[in-house]
């Protein structure tokens, strides 16, 4: 059930229940400033564990703004700032004591466009096992059949890991990348709009693979197609920008049934009914 209360214009919401697993995060009155520029603020939600929340909203909302927060990408950006707090199963991503480096290992990423490494298939999902010490052949092979069976690459490829991962097919690199991704063993796998640049039938293998990963992965997808939300997540939240002059803002979080069938909030009808955005 989603819990709202006010908070000086900001919207406080939970939506999880506390778990003993790995992978849930807690924002609480998240914001990102790029220099003097405000762009994300007051975002506070739950993202419950091994379920798909999905982050939707119009261009330029601050989805992937907020997205990359989860695994701190943004420390990548030299003029950004994000303030307030992110918990991974109640420590602080941005304490101290957490390694960035360590941190992406639990928090894998997908990004919009397939980009494998120039290398082969095999190599490109050892790649990250690799960097971490495990040497071992034979725990590579079994780690490697795992990760492409996990993202229903390996019946296609499994004859031909020596394959360079450029020959093929752009649906396939972006399985690819999720099996390289899935090899570190993550938590949490943020996607930023992972089937946006394929074909049907390949949105729907990658749709697919979302929903087997679900039940082990916690999984937070940006989309701008509002019948994949529908399809695919269990949870879905809404950001909007009100204008250029306002930073961008968490409007309503929920079950996503319940959001696309009875939304709280007029801006989100309007929105997921098409009447902007």
């Amino acid at each position: 059930m989603a819990l709202a209360s006010e908070k000086k214009g900001a919207m406080v919401i939970g939506i999880h229940e506390n778990s003993s697993n790995g992978g849930e995060f807690e924002l609480r009155d998240v914001s990102v400033t790029y220099g003097s520029e405000l762009a994300v603020a007051g975002v506070s939600m739950d993202i419950e564990r091994c379920a798909v929340t999905a982050l939707i909203g119009p261009s330029g909302c601050g989805k992937s703004t907020l997205l990359r927060c989860l695994n701190r990408m943004n420390d990548e950006v030299s003029n950004a700032t994000v303030g307030g707090s992110i918990k991974l199963d109640g420590t602080d991503i941005y304490g101290k004591d957490m390694d960035p480096v360590e941190l992406r290992t639990r928090v894998g990423q997908v990004f919009q466009k397939p980009n494998p490494f120039p290398m082969t298939i095999y190599d490109n999902v050892a790649y990250g096992p690799r960097t971490q010490g495990l040497r071992q052949r034979g725990a590579l092979d079994d780690l490697v059949e795992r990760s492409l069976k996990r993202a229903a690459l390996w019946t296609e490829v499994k004859k031909d890991l020596k394959k360079h991962a450029f020959e093929l097919s752009g649906g396939q690199q972006q399985r690819l990348c999720i099996a390289r991704a899935l090899a570190t063993q993550p938590e949490v796998l943020l996607m930023d709009e992972p089937a946006s640049s394929l074909d049907p039938i390949s949105t729907q293998q990658i749709e697919d693979t979302i929903a087997e990963l679900k039940s082990s992965v916690t999984i937070v997808i940006v989309t701008h197609n509002m019948q994949q939300a529908a399809r695919i997540s269990d949870w879905t939240a809404f950001m909007l920008r009100e204008s250029m002059e306002e930073p961008a803002a968490l409007v309503e979080v929920g079950e996503t049934r319940s959001m696309f069938t009875n939304p709280g909030d007029k801006r989100t009808e309007a929105y997921i009914t098409g009447r902007f955005g």
